[in-house]
């Protein structure tokens, strides 16, 4: 079969195209493949049959801190790992990801059970699986054991508080994002009514539900940061109000903010105690975890599906939870009068560099892997490793670059 000179002029440049490529990698050692999630079997007994998966960045030093990922329902642990953003941080700060995943098989939508009781009390089904996760990370991973936190939306946000009422000596604080409080749902038919529209107790009646959660318990309770879109029909905003008595209770603090503060996104910050817990409201937001696209600091996540473009969660958390700073947590100051956050300016502009992407791999942007190109630190894909497809990257960090300026 004749084929047209236009045809074979782009058959010879692919060729030219990988042959350079191939000469690139052999004058050039490729830098060597990124951490990736892994999936973890054997960790425990696991009697709430639930999947364990790791994320260790690359250079992860002993005694680091880990965060479990708890997803919402109709989702998994790869989607929410993916789209949330913290795998930026992690990399940027180095520390462990666990990510815990509900098969099908255990319930419908892939939720977390957190109104089955045999799931949600201390040494049972999957609250003890959940603990397992973290004490396989502790012995295998180095991670320090006093600086654990958990994170999780809708139903995994349910399952937060959970595992901050059932494990206060495993988790230093949490995050409950579009959840509810600790035992409201006990049954599934009271599940839905506790999503919405939400039941009204008082905070010392909330509080007694996480006491009783772990009877005798007498150590430090964990710091909470709770999330909702004043917009959610699927668990109305009442629950937002709800969890912030249950936890303001359970840590002693009241119930009226030391500070109150205006966030990107039509996002308001209250501070309860001296930071004990946090409640954000994101104005006109629905159902989802916040998250911002974007290369800034403060910026995190892909939109999508239950993955709302408002303001990055998962920085003020990573930040709440004293993961930017190494050592121990931050001791926060106390404010008597509302502090508005001030939003950082860069005084000089990113670096941004544009080039092949053979031509980033070469000069220690990006690495390759299977015939394409990623970039280091974010370890977004750029394309085919060659010299015809050209990217865009953007240091966002040491060593960390981002697709797109």
């Amino acid at each position: 079969m004749r084929r047209s000179s236009s045809t074979l002029t782009r058959l010879l440049g692919a060729v030219a195209g990988l042959a350079l490529a191939v000469a690139g990698a052999v004058a050039v050692a490729a830098p060597a493949q990124a951490a990736t999630l892994t999936q973890v079997t054997g960790f425990g007994s696991n009697p709430g049959n639930l999947a364990m998966y790791a994320y260790r960045p690359d250079g992860l030093p002993a005694n680091s801190p880990a965060v479990v990922l708890l997803h919402g329902c109709t989702q998994n642990a790869s989607g929410y790992f993916a789209n949330s953003g913290w795998q930026k941080y992690a990399d940027q700060w180095k520390f462990a990801l666990i990510v815990a995943q509900q098969p099908s098989g255990n319930n419908a939508n892939s939720c977390f059970n957190f109104f089955e009781a045999g799931d949600t009390t201390r040494g049972q089904g999957e609250a003890l699986s959940i603990k397992q996760m973290v004490d396989h990370a502790k012995t295998n991973y180095g991670v320090n054991g006093s600086r654990v936190y958990v994170s999780g939306l809708s139903a995994g946000g349910a399952m937060s508080a959970v595992m901050l009422a059932t494990y206060p000596d495993v988790f230093a604080a949490g995050s409950i994002i579009a959840g509810i409080p600790y035992r409201c749902a006990t049954s599934m038919v009271n599940a839905f009514s506790c999503m919405n529209p939400g039941a009204d107790k008082t905070p010392a009646a909330w509080g007694d539900l996480v006491r009783g959660a772990y009877s005798g318990y007498t150590g430090p309770r964990p710091r909470v940061a709770i999330w909702h879109g004043t917009s959610d029909t699927t668990v109305t905003p009442l629950n937002g109000t709800e969890s912030r008595d249950q936890w303001t209770n359970v840590r002693g603090v009241s119930q009226t903010p030391t500070s109150t503060s205006s966030l990107p996104g039509n996002t308001s910050l209250e501070v309860y105690g001296n930071d004990d817990v946090r409640l954000y409201r994101i104005s006109g937001m629905g159902h989802g975890t916040p998250v911002d696209p974007g290369s800034a600091a403060e910026q995190c996540g892909t939109a999508g599906a239950y993955f709302l473009d408002t303001i990055c969660s998962t920085y003020r958390d990573a930040i709440f939870f004293g993961l930017n700073g190494g050592g121990t947590n931050p001791t926060p100051t106390p404010t008597a009068t509302p502090t508005p956050t001030p939003t950082a300016t860069p005084t000089t502009p990113p670096t941004c560099v544009t080039a092949s992407n053979y031509a980033h791999v070469v000069a220690g942007r990006a690495y390759q892997s299977g015939g394409y190109a990623y970039a280091n630190g974010s370890n977004q894909r750029m394309g085919l490793y060659n010299t015809f497809y050209t990217s865009a990257l953007q240091q966002t960090g040491p060593n960390h670059w981002v697709v797109g300026c």
